[in-house]
């Protein structure tokens, strides 16, 4: 990975010509202000942020796909219609930011500060995965390929981040049956914690249920919101 300088960047941005696309892929770019800075329609993939403000910076159009932020200032920065996928944006203030048509699959926003933040129809990945009220079925895959298949009550708190993969505190088992359909089974033991079994017919709950929905590998029942999703977890 290149280690950029400040007057690097802006030399580059300042010198482009009308709608050319620049290229910063795999790029280092450390302990530089660049607040209010026009970084749109740049390709910073796979590049790291570190100690760098970016308060009211321009990333419209731009790709920040497996880029690194985290811990940086971007208050108000203008994310529209960019690539944000798988980024990591754990501790960042990202206080009125704009993420419209964006698109955040996979990207980290553990512990990050989202007041204000802007989304709208077109923003992909921002909202969650499974509905927001009511009862509906998940789907779950344990040792042994065995699929189960949850009912989610009305009263059960539930979450998502930016992956398929959703939390709820509780749930009961309706089926366990074998991948191709050929077998039932009673129990199904978790993937994840090995003392943790699934029983057909009964209650599973989680009373230490992590309601913050960025933390993803936390405490909660872990499903998928269709069988094919599960399958290939």
């Amino acid at each position: 990975m290149e280690r950029i300088s400040e007057k690097e960047l802006k030399a580059a941005a300042a010198g482009r010509m009308q709608g050319e696309r620049l290229s910063f892929v795999e790029k280092e770019i450390w302990d530089m202000d660049l607040r209010g800075m026009d970084l749109s329609n740049m390709d910073f993939t796979l590049s790291s942020f570190q100690d760098t403000v970016l308060d009211g910076a321009d990333f419209a159009g731009s790709s920040v796909e497996n880029a690194l932020f985290d811990g940086c200032s971007m208050q108000g920065a203008n994310f529209k219609r960019a690539k944000m996928v798988t980024a990591s944006f754990r501790g960042c203030d990202m206080r009125k930011c704009n993420i419209e048509g964006a698109d955040l699959f996979g990207a980290v926003l553990e512990y990050a500060r989202l007041d204000g933040i802007i989304s709208d129809g077109d923003t992909k990945w921002f909202r969650l995965r499974c509905p927001e009220e009511g009862a509906f079925l998940g789907y779950k895959k344990c040792v042994n390929d065995r699929m189960v298949q949850l009912l989610i009550p009305a009263d059960a708190k539930r979450t998502s981040a930016t992956l398929p993969s959703c939390r709820c505190s509780k749930a009961k088992v309706l089926t366990i049956k074998s991948f191709d359909f050929t077998q039932n089974f009673d129990e199904a033991w978790s993937l994840v914690d090995e003392d943790f079994v699934y029983k057909k017919g009964e209650w599973a709950e989680v009373k230490d249920f992590n309601e913050d929905r960025w933390q993803d590998s936390t405490t909660g029942i872990h499903f998928w919101m269709t069988r094919e999703e599960a399958e290939a977890y």
